[in-house]
């Protein structure tokens, strides 16, 4: 049986192939604890489905709405056989428990570059995700590549760097036409803060260096859309 485990995801793990991000909307906070219980019931009480499923991560959303869903699979092919095989028996027992859910699609993203400010010893622990998506008016991949380069000059040389700032992973959105739910040309940076009053205060202490501004203005970037969450557990291969 899937255990559910304190630890975060290892988002740079070599064996990723797909990395799929999806959103559920279910009203309350009470009901995404309801869901959140219905969702470990129908993990805990199955067989792994498959071994291609490295892991799959569950976060609420501070909005008391969202729940964020991150599976990390050997590929989007072995995802899309689990569909067809297992999902929909999973999904009607965490409706039944928990009905009227809204699900809002899922994407399939590749990892391309990650920030770490981390170092041997580092206390800090996540106490908030940030989902940041990027979204862009061309779509050549390349052009999006820069502009995560860019960003990530713009964190190696700013002066004055957030201590709330842990990590971000940015991804690339797969597209094509096998493309899951998604068709935005968009970049995914899973930014890890100390806290929300850390990020909040990054924010508030908005003062862009030309690196920054590099950023803003960028060619072809229309700009940024974030949502916040608290990691809840995860379920991992035996």
């Amino acid at each position: 049986m899937p255990g559910a485990t304190s630890p975060l995801p290892d988002l740079s793990r070599p064996d990723v192939g797909a990395a799929l991000f999806s959103t559920w909307s279910v009203g309350t906070p009470e009901r995404q604890r309801a869901t959140v219980d219905a969702l470990a019931a129908s993990w805990n009480g199955r067989s792994w489905p498959t071994p291609e499923l490295l892991s799959q991560n569950v976060y609420v959303g501070t909005d008391g709405d969202t729940l964020m869903h991150h599976s990390q699979w050997t590929s989007e092919e072995a995802y899309l056989t689990f569909v067809r095989a297992h999902r929909q028996a999973r999904v009607d027992e965490i409706d039944a428990a928990v009905p009227g859910i809204e699900r809002n699609g899922i994407a399939n993203y590749r990892r391309y570059r990650g920030f770490d400010t981390r170092t041997e010893g580092d206390p800090r622990v996540p106490g908030c995700i940030v989902a940041i998506k990027a979204d862009f008016d061309d779509p050549d991949p390349d052009l999006r590549r820069k502009w995560i380069d860019l960003v990530i000059e713009a964190l190696e040389t700013d002066p004055a760097p957030s201590p709330g700032l842990i990590s971000a992973d940015f991804h690339l959105i797969v597209s094509g036409a096998r493309h899951l739910a998604n068709n935005r040309v968009e970049v995914l940076n899973y930014a890890q803060w100390t806290s929300e009053e850390a990020y909040d205060a990054a924010i508030a202490a908005d003062d862009p260096t030309p690196e920054w501004e590099r950023v803003r203005h960028f060619p072809g970037f229309k700009g940024t859309t974030a949502k916040r969450y608290r990691f809840e557990r995860s379920f991992v291969r035996p």
